[in-house]
């Protein structure tokens, strides 16, 4: 049986899991993995509106993924923590798993 506070972790770990489960939220990880943004620039790299953006870009900082600054009239964001992008590179190396066991399952047909 699981005690409460592995318990408590699994659920704030899963909040953060579906904090970074959508394209866009992971599309803006990869580019603050550089370092600090502002959202006009965030919404220009991921081609979409900045109101679009800032709902995404609030979701992750209530998760603690991001965090944020004004600076005057715009605000900036950065990863809190640079594991998050060490997590997607992690996925990434998944999908590429993956894709190997695919052309093996192709090529043996």
């Amino acid at each position: 049986m699981i005690d409460r506070t592995k318990a408590l972790l699994f659920e704030r770990q899963a909040e953060i899991a579906k904090a970074v489960g959508h394209p866009l939220r992971v599309a803006v990880i990869d580019f603050l993995k550089d370092g600090e943004k502002c959202v006009c620039d965030i919404a220009e790299h991921v081609g979409s509106e900045r109101s679009n953006v800032s709902r995404h870009l609030s979701v992750m900082v209530r998760a603690g993924v991001l965090s944020c600054r004004k600076d005057g009239l715009k605000v900036f964001y950065t990863l809190k923590t640079p594991c998050v992008a060490e997590f997607l590179a992690c996925a990434t190396r998944v999908v590429k798993h993956q894709a190997k066991e695919s052309e093996k399952l192709l090529a043996s047909l």
